[in-house]
C-alpha cells in the first residue's frame, strides 16, 4: 500500500494538491488462492484565496478514470438459476467514477 500527497500552498492567492493512493494485490480470502488487481487512484485540489477567510477550490477525484475495485469480497453467493449451494466468486465495490467538486469556504 502506498499513499502520498504533495500540497503547494503560499503562491500568491493559489494552492493545490495531488494526492496518490496505491493498494497492490491483496487477498480477499485466507489461504491466498484469490487475489484482487492493483487500484491505483490519483486526485487533485486547485484554489484560490482572494482573503485570508474566503477560499474557492476545484477538487477532481480519480482523475485517471480507474474502473478498479475500492475493495474485494470473496464468499458464496446464490442468484436465481444458480446452484442451490451457491458460487464462491469476488464480490466488490467499484471506485466512485472521475467527479468534479466546488466549494467555497468562508471562515468567521
Amino acid at each position: 500500500m502506498l499513499s502520498a500527497g504533495a500540497y503547494v500552498d503560499h503562491l500568491g492567492p493559489y494552492f493545490g494538491a495531488l494526492q496518490l493512493r496505491y493498494f497492490g494485490r491483496r487477498p480477499p480470502i485466507e489461504d491466498n488462492s484469490v487475489t484482487s488487481k492493483p487500484t491505483l487512484l490519483l486526485s487533485a485540489r486547485l484554489g484560490y484565496r482572494p482573503a485570508d477567510n474566503l477560499e474557492l477550490a476545484l477538487e477532481i477525484f480519480n482523475l485517471l478514470g480507474s474502473t478498479a475495485h475500492q475493495i474485494d469480497y470473496f464468499y458464496l453467493s446464490r442468484l436465481p438459476g444458480e446452484p442451490l449451494a451457491g458460487i464462491a466468486d469476488v464480490h466488490f465495490h467499484p471506485v466512485e467514477p472521475t467527479s468534479i467538486r466546488l466549494s467555497l469556504t468562508a471562515r468567521f
